[in-house]
């Protein structure tokens, strides 16, 4: 039986608790137009008035978008769309992320600078201002009511973060609905956009702050669920869409840094999607799928015409890619063959072993205690870019007035390959064997005996997810000029590695499409921008991953399925039949 609750988190009338939200925003919002320091040795010279900068901008941002949804709930006709499924959460979790940009960017520069002395009025005016949303926004009344009998803070704070209920929308014309795409891609480019071009650390933290709590607020508002069930329904377009968004990228880079990161973080998208095959789709638990990555990166790197290559040999770019995939896919079939009847933790420790064997492996072909082939830890060197059809990916280019540097090549040469990964992906799940996968993942014993041969479809499975990540393998050697062994270990400080790219699939959620490429675009894009936290990696990936498993265990990203496997729980309660019986007798007694 579901309990009905509207309670706040602080005892504060609803109507004062919205004017306070309004007017705290809006007050936040003006200040980000003032001087917050008198100095600009703090990054972003947040000296001028008039012109907020750096981290102003995601105050005034974060502002905005808590004053448009505060709005939106005294039922402004031009707002309402801004929350079908709800009002008032979003708006708390946007003035928490308000007060926390504003707060943290406070601390910031009183501790570069020395002190608070140091803060200008429009740093106290927006500070007081987030203070008074973020203190009145705990005083709206939740949403929806809670689903269990308890009361307490940490069951509303999770009753918050569910997917909301969101009333049906008006069925748009076709062309508005993909209008609506294009521009959500839009955005999604110029946000992305913004983070790489992050250029301290101070304003990187601050982004991270302020799209986190965007993000989840526009999903509690119920924006992100009717912009999902558009893309669903125009899959073909929101791929192409995408596409073209990821086409941009390079074109709106000034910096060859930021354009390599890019081209890694698609390498590491790609084998990611890649490992998705195996444990998403088909539940093997592959602790060793770097080592198909390394197969790929090596084989490529021996056929590429290097100075150290023990082979001595220059293929074309079409055949080191598919010598690449073919001796990936030759290892994932010699590897799968005996192992794939294992099952859970076994699969899991001998797939372990497989990584380990092939990193000692290739650093011992050195010569001395084995042939000359992989010149052992020193690794394979001097690989010379690519010339493909007489275009040289290690020259600038000029395309369309913009100049494409050698990382924007990489860059767009990795697009493609992420395509066809993508597209082969999509496929494959929608295919009859994919849906052989989920039924032996879901359980394997069932699926046999409805006559599916599990054995056969998991050495499938394992063979194709070998091969895209040895696909991703052959364009990596080329990026980064040499690969060694140290590159493809199970855990270290530098994506990709086994425990990232698992953690990638599942923190962006397994079985999805776009889940392991959001996945694989943080958990790299936040180690390369926050290199002062080097030290403490390993500890703050694991305090994020237990964050994740206690608040939203199927992932950023999940299908239907795995919601309703982990919220189970969440799904409102059946009248009890006696409770029925009862209603209906007192209907027929006021009837009568």
């Amino acid at each position: 039986m579901t309990t009905n609750h509207t309670t706040s988190f602080l005892p504060i009338p609803a109507a004062a608790a919205r004017i306070g939200t309004v007017a705290g925003a809006a007050v936040a919002l003006a200040g980000t137009f003032l001087a917050w320091t008198w100095t600009s040795e703090f990054p972003g010279d947040l000296t001028v008035t008039g012109y907020p900068g750096g981290l102003q901008v995601l105050t005034l941002t974060s502002a905005a978008l808590t004053l448009l949804l505060a709005l939106s709930g005294y039922g402004i006709r031009g707002l309402r769309w801004l929350t079908p499924g709800g009002t008032n959460s979003p708006v708390r979790l946007l003035a928490l992320g308000t007060f926390g940009t504003t707060g943290y960017t406070i601390g910031a520069i009183s501790y570069d600078l020395g002190g608070i002395v140091n803060l200008e009025p429009g740093a106290w005016v927006s500070g007081i201002g987030a203070l008074i949303a973020a203190i009145a926004a705990l005083g709206l009344p939740d949403d929806q009511p809670l689903t269990g009998p308890s009361n307490n803070a940490w069951q509303r704070f999770r009753n918050g973060l569910a997917a909301p209920s969101a009333p049906r929308a008006k069925a748009l014309p076709s062309w508005a609905e993909i209008l609506i795409i294009v521009a959500a891609f839009g955005i999604g480019l110029h946000v992305f956009t913004y983070g790489i071009d992050t250029e301290y650390t101070e304003l990187f933290i601050g982004f991270l702050i302020t799209v986190g709590f965007a993000f989840t607020a526009l999903h509690r508002a119920g924006l992100i669920s009717r912009l999902t069930a558009l893309t669903t329904k125009h899959r073909n377009i929101t791929l192409a869409a995408a596409l073209v968004a990821a086409v941009c990228f390079p074109f709106t880079q000034q910096k060859e840094e930021y354009a390599l990161i890019g081209a890694n973080i698609l390498i590491f998208g790609t084998v990611a999607l890649g490992l998705n095959v195996v444990v998403g789709l088909a539940g093997l638990l592959d602790l060793g799928y770097v080592a198909f990555l390394g197969v790929g990166a090596y084989a490529a790197a021996l056929v590429s015409g290097s100075t150290m290559s023990a082979i001595g040999v220059e293929f074309p770019f079409w055949a080191a890619v598919l010598t690449g995939a073919a001796a990936s896919l030759v290892f994932g079939v010699l590897i799968g063959a005996p192992t794939l009847r294992l099952r859970g933790d076994y699969l899991a420790i001998v797939t372990l072993g497989f990584g380990e064997i092939f990193r000692l492996t290739v650093n011992n072909l050195n010569g001395n205690s084995g042939p000359d082939l992989t010149n052992g830890s020193q690794g394979i060197p001097s690989i010379p870019d690519l010339n493909f059809f007489g275009f040289d990916f290690g020259t600038k280019h000029d395309v369309l007035g913009f100049t494409l540097g050698r990382s924007a090549n990489y860059y767009l040469l990795m697009l493609l390959f992420t395509a066809v990964v993508v597209l082969v992906f999509r496929r494959s799940g929608e295919s009859r064997i994919g849906r052989a996968w989920v039924a032996i993942r879901e359980d394997e014993t069932a699926a046999t005996a409805m006559g599916i041969n599990a054995f056969r479809l998991k050495l499938i499975a394992f063979a194709l997810g070998a091969t895209l990540a040895g696909l991703a393998g052959t364009v990596q050697a080329h990026v980064n000029y040499t690969v060694t062994p140290e590159q493809y270990q199970f855990a270290g400080s530098v994506p990709p590695n086994s425990a990232f790219l698992l953690a990638a699939v599942i923190l962006g959620g397994m079985g999805t499409l776009s889940g392991p490429l959001v996945g694989a675009a943080l958990l790299y894009l936040i180690p390369a921008k926050l290199q002062f936290m080097q030290d403490y990696q390993l500890f703050l990936f694991g305090v994020a991953l237990i964050l994740l498993m206690r608040m939203r265990p199927e992932g950023l990203v999940a299908d239907r399925r795995k919601q309703l496997e982990f919220h189970e729980n969440d799904q409102p309660d059946v009248p009890e039949p006696r409770q029925s019986e009862e209603t209906g007798a007192g209907i027929a007694k006021a009837g009568a």
